[in-house]
This record gives structure tokens, C-alpha cells and sequence, in this order.
């Protein structure tokens, strides 16, 4: 995840651009902060979504096929 500097940073910026008083460099500071902040998020869903096991109320495995492939294709 980002670090706590970071997302304290892009808050700064998002309250300062409320105000109507952000620069064209903090524009743009703003927006590589608020990208990098996405990957990081997108990447940590997508290591909770590829470690997700579901089973159903008989306790047999049901989860979807998709999950397992990333799994295997992981290992190798």
C-alpha cells in the first residue's frame, strides 16, 4: 500500500483544489499520487480476489475455475 506521507499528501492537495487554489505542478503531483495510490490498491484486490477459497454449505470447493487457473499459473 501507499505510504502513509503519500495518501496524507494527496489529501493535502485534494482540500487545497477544493479551495481553487492548486498550482498546475501540485495538478499533476496530485494526479501521479492518486495513480500510484490505484495500482497499489488494484494490486492488493487482486491478491485477496487470487487467494479467496469458497465453499459452499456441504463444505465441497466451489471456487470459480478462473481463480484456481491464476493460482496454478502463479506457481509456475
Amino acid at each position: 500500500m501507499l505510504s502513509k506521507e503519500k495518501i496524507a499528501r494527496i489529501n493535502e492537495l485534494t482540500k487545497k483544489a477544493r479551495e481553487g487554489k492548486l498550482t498546475e505542478a501540485e495538478a499533476k503531483e496530485r494526479t501521479m499520487l492518486r495513480k500510484e495510490y490505484l495500482e497499489a490498491f488494484r494490486e492488493s484486490f487482486r491478491q485477496t480476489i487470487e487467494n479467496v477459497q469458497i465453499y459452499d454449505v456441504e463444505g465441497n470447493d466451489v471456487t470459480p475455475e478462473k481463480i484456481k487457473e491464476l493460482r496454478r499459473n502463479k506457481l509456475n
